[in-house]
């Protein structure tokens, strides 16, 4: 599996640690930036993970920032993306399972390195169950466009 990963300036130290997670899981992650601590701006790093994401068919993308919330929100402005905020293996879980997230965001700032090892293994070992979920998936999907005044 193909993951892209990328963060803001309040990411950075994650980004290295969850990219090492995916990779020692057998998983290829191509890092997006940034590189540095210098400020940045979070929009700007979802943004260019999500392009990727969606012009690669069958890869996914992790988000870092300080809470994960901002990631999260900027994600979900592309269609097609479903970005899930998890903060235990239980959202990552469900995510996954009943939501087939396609963007994992994850906030440096409120999860220690345990629970994000916890997180990714969840988010791992899931997979999007289908069945009853799908029409629910898919009524997310054609939510874009649909909801502006």
């Amino acid at each position: 599996m193909k993951y892209f990963i990328a963060a803001d300036h309040a990411g950075i130290d994650f980004k290295a640690f969850v990219k090492e997670l995916f990779e020692t899981r057998g998983h290829e992650v191509i890092d997006l930036g940034p590189n540095t601590k210098d400020r940045v701006d979070y929009p700007d790093f979802a943004a260019k993970l999500c392009k990727e994401v969606l012009a690669n068919e069958g890869s996914k993308g992790i988000l870092i920032c300080g809470s994960g919330i901002g990631m999260s929100m900027a994600a979900n402005k592309f269609d097609g993306i479903r970005a899930a905020l998890c903060h235990n293996e239980y959202s990552a879980k469900m995510a996954r399972e009943h939501n087939d997230a396609n963007v994992l965001c994850l906030g440096e700032r409120v999860s220690g390195p345990g629970m994000i090892e916890a997180i990714v293994d969840s988010w791992l070992n899931s997979s999007f169950e289908g069945g009853r979920h799908e029409g629910r998936v898919e009524k997310i999907n054609n939510l874009f466009g649909s909801c502006r005044v």
